[in-house]
């Protein structure tokens, strides 16, 4: 059968000596030199030749033994035998042969090479086991001497079974800390616990370690209302030994199922004059979402902390539902004759607001920017161009990424790029045509609307970044602000070299404007502002600087700090002259007559306070405060409580800068069931409140230290296996 198959064949001389594999046919068959030969004439058609391409070992997919393992492998030789008509014979390699060479290589994870535990060498899953034992003969002379690559767990225990075990096995308490990790990473990447629940993340767990179990989704959502629940009283307690007034802020907003949210935070100034905010709770506001309910959820958050005694203030968002809210708030509380209380409107939301009405008439200009923007941030290639480009044509330093966003710094920044580089943005979009639409190219017309805007908005944008940089934005500063933007918008409007579409503009901004002054001109925020030493009454808008609001401020001084801070040392003297037995020291008399002198003339201090002239813009202010406090006592008292008043709802770089457009994704996409626990659980950790479960506190400082040392020795021992 043979011979008929192989009939007529050329010959092909095959070096025995590459041969990876033989096949036993009898000696002369084929017209072979025999055994004692090392080469051998073969006469194959050209059909056989396709047949035995077919059959090349390299195009059989490649099967790991560990797949299939009861199958053995087959040596099957080519060469010599004594029998004389035997066609084809099939001997099984021995296992022996199999285990001592296989056992020194290890199996890729494709199942497609086999890699030399010595040196790396890598072999094509197909090599024969004979050149794997000639590279270990020639490689590693002595390699079968060397024990640590045993796969025989009978021989040697320890050194097979333990350290895997060591490697792979971790204690139930390291899987634990494990979760709360996982935790820490959902509340600070506003994650819902339906994140954990993806199967490809989990299986991501499991390959990096077997051993990891993952808590069920229904466990991450019970544990992080039990760690709400126990920092919750946290803050309560808290709130509990704060002694000054309060303020709160109120942040509204909906969510993707289109429930609606508010977020309520206290602000305080404590005896060492630190400011401090701590949020108090987000809260779900039910249908019809209105002023009323507003008010409902917000009254049982104050009665919560016990805070309806001490509150001073409360700022809004500007909506119409807040105001209402606020506006039946300070009736409830005005009628419980307790401290005064005032609601004001977000300053940062207002300018946002008045910006806006601005920009209407540029907002086409704007997307055509904002879109070429967007184009060089992706484009590594086109960015740097555009700075090569700006440093020849002299038109500024550039930093990539640009701000693309739809908030006030990304909108200023389009206006920057297309007023201040002009000619390399043209530039860029004739280069990259491809790449970039041939629209995006500004007309004269359109430049000229760049060039207007911009230096119209440019002291809005000085004094946003003030307000975003200053370290405690009181009512006063923001007042000074705000009035001189009123000032910038009435002289563009009333110029006649105002463009027409720019007048308009000015026209819907002053009405924005004026509706702010109108909601802060009361003489509660005229006191607010005089206690801020850098504006006091002489950078008090005039509007706001009436000689009855002063008269106002020296009564409320006079009836609530004055005479609460007479008693309180007039009775400590009294303690201090009982534990001398009624003798003190004709000096010690004196002096105390001197101080009761100057209490009985509290308004001194006042009228001394605004007498001086205003300290620098740039002054800290409650530093300023915490040294001048021995010199104003009673008034510092005062300052204190007032100073706590916000001018922003929420922070102005959340409202002005790319970092809000973050937050209100977050926010939007976190579910009902999230919501509440993520998001004040996060707030909690970042001001610093231990995360507690129950009655137990997490150290996550601990538990990252424990995380890094595992990370270390993993690395070192898969140093030391790459060094052996």
């Amino acid at each position: 059968m043979i011979n008929s198959i192989f009939s007529g064949l050329l010959p092909i001389r095959v070096p025995l000596d590459s041969c990876t594999s033989f096949m036993n046919f009898p000696t002369g068959t084929v017209g072979g030199k025999g055994a004692a030969g090392n080469v051998m004439d073969w006469s194959v058609t050209n059909a056989y030749n396709k047949t035995l391409k077919e059959l090349d070992p390299k195009a059989m997919p490649t099967m790991d033994a560990t797949i299939i393992p009861n199958i053995d492998p087959i040596d099957i030789g080519l060469g010599s035998s004594e029998k004389g008509n035997a066609v084809l014979t099939a001997k099984p390699r021995k296992k022996t042969m199999t285990s001592v060479y296989l056992k020194y290589f290890e199996t890729a994870v494709d199942g497609k090479t086999r890699r030399c535990r010595f040196c790396g060498q890598s072999y094509s899953i197909a090599t024969a086991t004979g050149n794997l034992g000639r590279h270990l003969s020639n490689r590693h002379p002595g390699y079968d001497k060397n024990g640590d690559f045993a796969t025989t767990p009978v021989v040697q225990p320890v050194t097979v079974a333990k350290k895997p075990q060591a490697l792979v096995k971790m204690p139930h308490v390291e899987l634990d800390h494990f979760n709360w990790l996982l935790i820490k990473w959902l509340t600070l990447a506003s994650l819902p616990t339906s994140t954990l629940e993806e199967q490809w993340l989990r299986n991501s767990f499991k390959f990096l370690n077997q051993s990891v179990q993952i808590w069920s989704g229904e466990k991450f959502r019970a544990v992080l209302c039990e760690v709400y629940k126990s920092m919750k009283e946290d803050v309560r307690l808290t709130m509990e030994q704060v002694s000054s007034k309060v303020s709160i802020t109120l942040d509204f907003w909906t969510s993707y199922e289109q429930i609606l949210y508010m977020s309520v935070t206290c602000q305080w100034i404590d005896a060492n004059w630190s400011f401090q905010k701590v949020l108090l709770d987000i809260c779900h506001i039910p249908s019809p979402c209105e002023g009323t309910e507003i008010h409902y959820v917000l009254s049982k958050v104050i009665r919560l902390y016990n805070i309806d005694t001490r509150i001073i203030s409360c700022t809004h968002d500007n909506s119409s539902n807040a105001l209402h809210a606020c506006h039946k708030l300070k009736g409830n509380l005005d009628s419980q004759k307790v401290a005064p209380f005032c609601y004001i409107p977000c300053a940062a939301r207002a300018l946002n607001t008045i910006i806006d009405d601005g920009l209407k008439t540029t907002k086409s200009v704007i997307l055509k920017i904002r879109e070429f923007v967007m184009a060089m941030n992706l484009s590594s290639e086109i960015s740097e161009d555009f700075i090569q480009f700006t440093s020849a044509y002299e038109e500024g330093n550039w930093k990539f990424p640009l701000d693309a966003s739809a908030r006030w710094s990304g909108n200023y920044q389009m206006l920057n790029v297309a007023r201040k580089a002009s000619k390399s943005m043209e530039t860029i979009i004739r280069k990259y045509e491809e790449q970039i639409d041939s629209g995006l190219l500004l007309n004269s017309a359109e430049k000229n609307v760049v060039h207007i805007m911009h230096k119209y908005l440019e002291p809005f944008y000085k004094t946003i970044n003030n307000m975003c940089t200053n370290g405690v934005l009181t009512v006063g500063l923001v007042i000074f602000f705000m009035d001189h933007i009123s000032e910038m918008i009435l002289t563009c409007k009333n110029s006649r070299q105002s463009a027409d579409w720019l007048k308009s503009a000015a026209e819907d901004m002053a009405t924005k404007a004026q509706n702010y002054c109108d909601q802060v001109c009361n003489v509660f925020t005229y006191m607010t502002a005089i206690l801020d030493p850098r504006i006091k009454v002489e950078l008090m808008p005039e509007n706001l600087n009436l000689e009855s609001y002063l008269e106002e401020a020296r009564n409320h001084f006079m009836n609530n700090y004055s005479t609460s801070y007479f008693t309180s040392l007039t009775s400590s003297y009294t303690a201090q002259e009982m534990d001398d037995g009624g003798s003190v020291s004709f000096a010690e008399e004196i002096a105390r007559k001197k101080r009761r002198a100057s209490m009985n003339s509290a308004t001194d201090e006042l009228t001394q306070y605004l007498s001086e002239p205003p300290a620098p813009i740039h002054t800290d202010v409650l530093e300023w405060w915490k040294v001048n406090s021995t010199r104003y006592p009673r008034l510092s008292l005062m300052a204190r409580d007032f100073l706590s008043v916000q001018s922003t709802a929420a922070s102005p770089e959340d409202i002005f800068c790319s970092k809000g457009e973050e937050i209100d994704r977050q926010r939007f996409s976190i579910p009902f069931e999230n919501t509440q626990t993520l998001l004040c659980i996060k707030s909690w950790m970042l001001g610093g409140i231990k995360v507690k479960h129950k009655l137990t506190e997490i150290d996550y400082e601990r538990l990252m230290e424990l995380a890094a040392s595992s990370a270390t020795d993993s690395s070192s021992r898969s140093s030391e296996k790459k060094q052996k």
